[in-house]
């Protein structure tokens, strides 16, 4: 969460409507030899109508639309299960049903368009949910609700569809910023690659805080050590592990830096390492950091700034973990929120939220530097970009 827009955003109270979908009538250009679908998460209290549905050629990096799922209130954050048959979307609202909440919804994957059907809509436990992850086991979907300061855990049901949440978790505490870290605000959740550890990074309390999962139940018990306390004032966001080694690495959005841990896959525990900024020591203007993402091949991690409206681009030392920044790449647009790289490392694509644009990169794999395709997409207020 980060901005006065975004705050009016949380005001908008939305009614899940009729899904419906809109196809695009175009010739394709896609090769089709390695064609995926991409999913965008949106705000709709401006012009988008849900949840946008593209092709992805990872060949060539050629993007069409395929439709959008309609009538659904501001799905700001995406999940997808491990076999590509169900997305999740946070409802990021405060009302729903007449209570202080927000919601969930799941929908089926059309296999062969990619095209959603919805299966159902559950309480998010919590108001505000801003983000959302499905467990490797694909059992249980984990929620952060962002302005109750809570997580919560809802049981996959055999169809795909989502049962009433098995555990819900209230954080408690606040930090250095009076206007922002006034309570405690959660805003991710990220399972490690076993589904063992959750790791909830908190931008309220200045922690990242760890629990285990009980892959049976879906409960979740506090971990030891309980959290990795970060710098007062820094605003931890969103976390990503690295794919191949032990190593850890959080956003941080109020003070626009990375820091870097080494993680005990088999504690949990998380141990800094260092923290960057993700500025250039010349820059003064306002910003704020989104998202995180770990390159597959583990060479480079990437952190999106709104403000410098960049991506900022780090060297990873794989003996150590520590990060150099290495420079940014601007995104063409205004408010990279959310951003993602293809599997195979070739692309980077960033969601500019404030100007209604997917950027399309590609991807330097030596110097993991980014070379703008030219290629920029279409879709009102991106939030959450996802891949099949």
């Amino acid at each position: 969460m980060q901005s006065p827009t975004r705050r009016s955003i949380l005001q908008y109270l939305g009614i899940s409507g009729l899904l419906a979908v809109f196809p695009n009538p175009a010739r394709s250009q896609l090769r089709g030899s390695r064609t995926m679908f991409l999913y965008t998460g949106t705000y709709t209290n401006g012009k988008s109508e849900g949840i946008y549905v593209f092709r992805f050629d990872a060949e060539s990096g050629v993007i069409e639309r395929v439709g959008v799922a309609s009538g659904i209130s501001n799905p700001s954050f995406l999940a997808l299960d491990s076999r590509g048959q169900y997305l999740y979307a946070v409802n990021e609202v405060s009302e729903y049903r007449g209570k202080q909440t927000g919601y969930v919804t799941s929908f089926k994957v059309d296999s062969t368009n990619g095209l959603l059907t919805k299966l159902n809509e559950q309480e998010s436990k919590g108001t505000s949910p801003c983000h959302i992850s499905v467990d490797p086991a694909n059992k249980f979907v984990l929620i952060a609700n962002y302005s109750s300061g809570s997580i919560a855990v809802l049981p996959i049901r055999p169809d795909g569809s989502l049962g009433e949440a098995v555990e819900t978790i209230q954080h408690k505490g606040s930090s250095a910023n009076k206007q922002r870290q006034e309570g405690p605000h959660a805003h991710s959740v990220t399972l490690n690659s076993n589904g063992r550890f959750a790791f909830a990074a908190d931008l309220g309390i200045d922690r990242v805080m760890i629990y285990r999962l009980d892959g049976a139940n879906g409960k979740l018990t506090t971990n030891d050590p309980a959290y990795a306390q970060m710098r007062p004032g820094a605003g931890p966001r969103h976390f990503a592990i690295h794919p191949k080694k032990n190593f850890a690495y959080v956003i941080n959005e109020l003070d626009s830096t990375l820091t870097a841990f080494i993680l005990d896959d088999t504690k949990g525990a998380l141990r800094e390492i260092e923290t960057k900024s993700t500025l250039p020591g010349d820059f003064r203007g306002e910003n704020s950091c989104a998202d995180v993402h770990v390159h597959p091949s583990g060479h480079f991690v990437y952190g999106s700034n709104r403000g410098h409206d960049t991506i900022a681009i780090f060297r990873i030392d794989e003996s150590s973990g520590k990060i150099e920044r290495v420079g940014h790449e601007s995104t063409r647009g205004r408010t990279p929120r959310n951003f993602l790289i293809d599997p195979a490392g070739n692309f980077l694509l960033a969601a500019n939220q404030a100007t209604d644009s997917i950027a399309v990169f590609q991807i330097d794999q030596k110097r993991g530097m980014l070379r703008f395709t030219d290629r920029l997409i279409d879709v009102p207020a991106p939030v959450c970009l996802k891949l099949i």
